[in-house]
């Protein structure tokens, strides 16, 4: 008999490879490419061509009825679907283990059962008692949800062909094998094939499939990038694994946007939705304390607040500390260089610690005019205006851009007592106009700089007067400044760098 052909593929990207070597050429993860047999990739043996049919072409003028939906009974759930499950699709969610994606699923699956729909939960890691453990604590034993613990994909399709459910939650991915597929449960060959025959089946039987898929350490769902390319939606269950706070977040949707969130509080009885994540993110907030700053940000269709905090401390080292949690590092970097270059503030000899509080992760520039204030403000000793927020976003030129959804932000502001906002000079107009909160337009981050040192005073014989948002600033004698001629900026100090602290 002939020997069978093999392959070899790397676990991380999925690139395939005709020899074995330590190092994938594709991603450049190290002993992550294994041998596997060179079968059908998709499951079913191989068979020779046969002659295509022809198909019917449709115009693109043509109308079709809006995808009919089911809906979970978990309001967050279905705003980041985009208005419930659509019957016929597949979804893929990931997150890191043990942030809640099995307790939302169970509860999203109790409450449809409970509506009166069909529901199947798969279970490939736990046994069918431990889930009804969970359940008994969640308060859902008496949902009428039909349960099995299997992982062959051929047994768990057999099965289901015979109960035509309306939701089919299989957990996860990853522990799905399939006899088709001549490699070990979880490698790139079994997770594309299993993968496609969930599926095919969700499109053939119109049941709607969830996915449950593991995570690298780098935070990416493990297993082949082409299966986030099949699926019809792809979502990401994030938050500390210390804090209450969950946020459901979608990265693509075919049937909604893709930019939505949904905010969940993880308690003893499971997940709870949370209305109004901006009174939950700003519940505990220290409103006199430096390096804080409220951002007025966007997530989706829904305004959100939620807190920046910035900590500058003089370093030890001779190569200062750059930490963010919750934001890009690399954006900390370009606004801490347009903050020198630009303004003349200096963190060269300092750590820097930038914090989105709550566990929130955010994605957008706008945010930068709020972590540039809460940067300055850490630095200088100056607390910001307690009712005041902050959105726009800083070119590398040191002007401020604007940013979409201006009103919206506003008004959640507005909603929640605030007094003030700082905002690009470009979107002061009709949409802040009749606000009963006060608007201040800023052109360049030299200005808010410059406004923020204004908070306060240090006299001098002979200087120069800076006006700012919170008064007069006198700097001292012989002190640089960048900026525009009617607002200079920070001052540059060659001989007095510790001038900030010692005012």
């Amino acid at each position: 008999m002939a020997k069978g052909r093999s392959q070899f593929v790397c676990q991380n990207c999925g690139a395939v490879t005709s020899r074995w070597s330590g190092k994938c050429e594709s991603c450049g993860e190290w002993n992550a490419i294994v041998e596997e047999s060179a079968a059908n990739p998709l499951g079913g043996p191989k068979t020779s061509p046969r002659k295509g049919r022809t198909v019917t072409l449709a115009d693109l003028s043509g109308s079709e009825p809006q995808a009919p939906r089911v809906l979970s009974g978990i309001a967050e759930l279905d705003r980041v679907t985009g208005g419930g499950f659509v019957r016929g699709s597949a979804i893929l969610i990931g997150g890191d283990p043990g942030i809640g994606k099995s307790t939302l699923l169970l509860q999203a699956a109790a409450a449809l059962a409970k509506a009166g729909e069909r529901v199947v939960y798969v279970s490939g890691e736990e046994a069918t008692a431990q889930v009804r453990l969970r359940a008994e604590r969640l308060g859902l034993s008496d949902a009428p949800v039909a349960l099995a613990a299997e992982t062959s994909v051929e047994d768990i399709l057999a099965t289901l062909s015979g109960e035509r459910p309306a939701l089919v939650v299989i957990d996860s991915i990853q522990t799905l094998w399939t006899a088709m597929a001549e490699s070990a449960p979880g490698t790139v060959t079994q997770v594309r094939a299993c993968a496609h025959a969930m599926i095919r089946y969700a499109k053939q039987s119109g049941a709607t499939v969830v996915l449950v898929g593991h995570v690298t350490k780098d935070g990416q769902i493990a297993g082949p990038r082409v299966v986030e390319h099949m699926v019809d939606a792809v979502m990401s269950f994030e938050g500390d694994g210390s804090g209450p706070f969950r946020v459901l977040r979608t990265t693509k949707n075919r049937f909604g946007p893709t930019d939505e969130i949904g905010v969940f509080e993880m308690t003893g009885l499971g997940l709870r939705e949370v209305a109004n994540p901006s009174e939950l993110f700003l519940g505990d907030r220290d409103q006199s304390s430096p390096g804080t700053a409220v951002f007025a940000g966007m997530e989706g269709t829904r305004p959100l607040l939620v807190e920046i905090q910035a900590l500058v401390a003089p370093s030890p080292l001779s190569m200062p500390r750059r930490a963010t949690v919750g934001w890009d590092g690399n954006r900390l970097a370009m606004i801490l260089a347009v903050l020198e270059a630009r303004c003349g503030v200096r963190f060269g000899a300092n750590d820097v610690y930038l914090n989105v509080a709550g566990g929130l992760r955010i994605v957008e520039p706008g945010a930068d005019l709020a972590v540039a204030a809460a940067l300055v403000s850490s630095l200088s000793g100056v607390a910001l205006p307690p009712d005041c927020v902050y959105f726009g976003e800083v070119s590398l030129t040191g002007r401020i851009r604007p940013v979409g959804h201006a009103g919206a932000r506003l008004k959640e502001a507005e909603k929640l007592g605030f007094g003030s906002a700082v905002v690009p000079e470009a979107v002061v107009g009709d949409e802040t106009r009749g606000r009963a909160l006060g608007v201040q337009g800023v052109a360049a981050l030299a200005d808010l700089v410059a406004d923020i040192a204004g908070g306060r005073s240090r006299p001098a014989a002979d200087g120069n007067r800076v006006s700012g948002r919170g008064g007069q600033k006198t700097l001292p004698a012989g002190a640089r400044t960048q900026g525009s001629p009617d607002r200079p900026a920070w001052p540059q100090m060659p001989d007095d760098e510790d001038w900030v602290r010692e005012a």
